[in-house]
């Protein structure tokens, strides 16, 4: 990790924020996608998937402790509709700490924050709010507007 923020402190040095140290924010006055941004949302994501990761393992030690053994029905019915709707949304969790994962990989790879269809750089602000985006706004309409389409017919 440490040689990963070493570009980070050069950023720093040339007169912006380290990413690092949560004062950062990327800007459209910079160059896109430069060292101090690839910084910046790879932190974003690794704190995304180790929060998920937290709950996970808080779901899972109270499955642990906690029994279904409720002796009245009703009650024994409602706590399985809660672990049911709480077992579900970790699913949805682990689908998202692999978009996750591909996120970090793109970063890796030098293709983070461009669309995967037109190539174009993804605006900071989508990236801010969903840094899993990989395609633009207008691209991920389109796509939308075809997959409506294709479900239609």
């Amino acid at each position: 990790m440490a040689s990963s923020l070493s570009g980070a402190v050069s950023g720093q040095e040339q007169g912006g924020l380290n990413p690092a140290d949560g004062n950062y924010r990327p800007s459209a006055d910079e160059p896109f996608m430069n060292e101090q941004q690839l910084q910046y949302f790879k932190a974003k994501l690794l704190d995304w998937k180790e929060s998920i990761l937290r709950e996970s393992a808080g779901t899972l030690q109270q499955l642990q402790t906690d029994s279904l053994r409720e002796p009245d029905l009703t009650d024994r019915a409602s706590s399985e509709t809660d672990w049911s709707i709480e077992l579900r949304t970790r699913d949805r969790q682990r689908k998202l700490i692999s978009k996750i994962d591909a996120a970090l990989r793109r970063i890796e790879e030098g293709e983070y924050g461009y669309c995967e269809v037109t190539g174009e750089p993804i605006s900071l602000g989508r990236l801010e709010a969903r840094p899993i985006a990989t395609m633009t706004v207008e691209a991920q309409e389109r796509h939308e507007r075809n997959e409506k389409v294709s479900r239609d017919e």
